[in-house]
């Protein structure tokens, strides 16, 4: 249920501030006064359309914010499944379309409510940024949604217009019908034999060329382990091979290095052994050179040991051909393997071991898939038993409820001034021939609502024809024939006087009052005998502050209310006639005014 909201900087709404309690609220106004601009504001918070257009003139950002009260017993609410669930696909076990009360979908997604009661905020910014809330957990504009759902639904010219989605017309007939729980089994049923079929499909596209792949897979394997691969040796190789190939430029550059060092002329060494000499000297007659004198040693030493490796490394370097040959035709086999099975000719040998043990995984997933085959094709076959016929058994189900249930919506319109209107749920078997197409997530049958609101016309899909108010109205006698099986908890009707007055009128009202006893119900109207009824009322008013159209939304009790049902019945809330008029309707239809 709805107990506050608070709007701001949203279309012409500057700051309101509004709670709502139990049963029947109205909100009215003067017509212009902007009594849609609360229901907008109320969409854009449930995660319907955003746009900067939304914001209020001259400022930066706009902000919508409620309060919801929980369904006080969750435990009977996951039982039912909502009439209106909104469209998500049935295939995926985590989806969220095996939720079943706002309670069980916050659980799933870790957030917890606070006193049984959760804080929807959204906003959105002149930049075209939005965020969303629910509780202090930030969520997409698809989560919101998601959320919402389960607590408010909308009828009327907006997002939330359930009849206008066919796909939601299956829904409603299921809930009537008691059918939401058996549904939701036969679409888990459904799926795991998708499931099944899609992996029987892969096996038998295996089969397709099964012994080609295996062919192939098999070259591939023995092709790269004959060659007895070494992580990294194609680097190694690389080193060799430059080493090998530029041997006679390698031999004269130590060559020179050594004659450089200690060669039959005054090398490095032999002058860094007169320069010591003369160092030595030089520190006897000053001991402060100590240091110098010992540092020159080590680099002596140093050198000298460089000169000893560098001809141990002349003396052992030899011109090999054959080693040369050996390197570069393994460096050719690993080329022409990369070229095969790596991504690239430069890719790491890696990549060819790694091609190799996955060849070997397909390798036995081929050869071990004909086993579980045919365990596979008898589960099938099962299951397609199964799953038809269960889908029969709903369908026959539905269409026993679908005459009961049009019978119902019929008898209410009647009393909601659409009085020989004809309403029939068409129920038609999916074509095809084969299981699969005739069959689908939800059953064998296509679900439309089609009605007929002039007698000699014929009966037409519903989402096409139907204007708002009749939308609205056939909504409503949905909503009281489906009282006890829909757990949102509050109802929102736009637009549910379009073209009645009178006694149609009352009906509506009285049928509004009768829904609000199990749920809250809110209500725009310019009617008085609809208004009469609410437990509460609302007031939208526009006005001009400091040279700016503003809209106003404040609650009004006891004389206040009157003067606003006067206004609504004659439009002068200031004659005695109209006012004691008032009066006299709230006192008659209305419970404590």
């Amino acid at each position: 249920m709805l107990e506050d909201i608070s709007i701001k900087d949203f279309a012409l709404i500057d700051n309101a501030n509004i709670e709502f309690s139990k049963g029947f609220t109205v909100l009215s106004g003067e017509t212009g006064a902007g009594k849609s601009l609360l229901i907008g504001a109320l969409s854009f918070l449930l995660g319907g359309k955003s746009g900067t257009e939304q914001i209020r003139s001259g400022c930066h950002e706009a902000t919508v914010s409620g309060t919801f009260l929980l369904d006080e017993n969750p435990s009977v609410a996951a039982q039912v499944s909502s009439a209106v669930e909104r469209s998500r696909s049935p295939l995926n076990a985590d989806d969220e379309s095996e939720c079943k009360s706002a309670t069980e979908w916050l659980s799933r997604h870790g957030i917890e409510p606070e006193n049984n009661r959760i804080l929807l905020r959204r906003y959105v910014r002149d930049n075209g940024k939005t965020g969303a809330w629910i509780g202090d957990t930030a969520v997409t504009r698809a989560d919101l949604a998601a959320f919402s759902s389960f607590l408010v639904d909308i009828h009327g010219q907006h997002e939330h217009q359930s009849l206008m989605k066919v796909p939601e017309h299956r829904r409603f007939l299921d809930s009537f019908a008691g059918l939401n729980d058996r549904v939701f089994a036969f679409t888990r049923l459904y799926a795991d034999l998708v499931s099944k079929r899609r992996r029987l499909d892969e096996l038998n596209a295996n089969d397709a060329n099964r012994e080609q792949k295996i062919e192939l897979l098999t070259f591939a394997i023995k092709e790269i382990s004959e060659a007895k691969l070494k992580p990294g040796e194609d680097a190694a190789l690389d080193d060799e091979e430059t080493k090998l190939s530029s041997f006679e430029k390698l031999y004269s550059d130590v060559e020179t290095v050594n004659a450089a060092l200690d060669g039959s002329g005054e090398g490095a060494l032999g002058l860094l052994k007169r320069i010591r000499g003369t160092a030595q000297h030089a520190c006897d007659l000053d001991k402060s050179l100590e240091n110098l004198d010992q540092r020159l040693e080590s680099v002596f030493y140093e050198l000298s040991d460089i000169a000893s490796e560098y001809k141990n490394y002349e003396r052992a370097l030899v011109f090999d051909p054959e080693r040369l040959s050996q390197v570069q035709e393994r460096q050719t086999l690993i080329y022409n393997l990369k070229k095969k099975y790596a991504s690239s000719v430069s890719a790491p040998i890696e990549e060819v071991l790694q091609y190799a043990q996955n060849a070997q995984t397909q390798l036995d997933a081929i050869e071990g898939g004909e086993a579980g085959k045919e365990a596979l094709q008898k589960e099938i076959a099962a299951l397609e038993k199964q799953v038809y016929a269960e889908a029969k058994a709903i369908s026959v189900a539905r269409k026993s409820a679908a005459e009961k249930m049009a019978r119902g919506v019929e008898s209410v319109l009647s009393q909601l001034g659409m009085k020989g209107t004809r309403f029939s749920v068409s129920i038609i078997e999916k074509s095809g021939t084969e299981l699969e197409q005739k069959c689908g997530p939800y059953g064998m049958d296509n679900i439309e609502f089609l009605i007929s609101a002039n007698p000699g016309s014929p009966l037409h899909g519903l989402a096409k024809i139907a204007s708002g108010g009749e939308l609205s109205r056939v909504m409503l006698a949905l909503k009281t024939i489906l009282a006890e099986s829909d757990p949102v908890q509050t109802l929102i009707f736009d637009e549910i006087d379009t073209g009645i007055g009178g006694e149609v009128a009352v009906s509506v009202g009285s049928h509004l009052k009768t829904l609000a006893k199990n749920r809250q119900v809110l209500c725009i109207t310019h009617l008085a005998s609809i208004a009469v009824y609410a437990d509460n009322q609302v007031k939208i008013e526009k006005g001009v502050n400091a040279g700016a159209t503003q809209t106003k939304v404040f609650e009004i009790t006891a004389e206040d209310r009157v003067e606003e049902i006067a206004r609504m019945l004659s439009g002068d809330p200031t004659s005695s006639e109209s006012l004691e008029h008032a009066r006299s309707m709230l006192q008659r239809f209305s419970e404590g005014a």
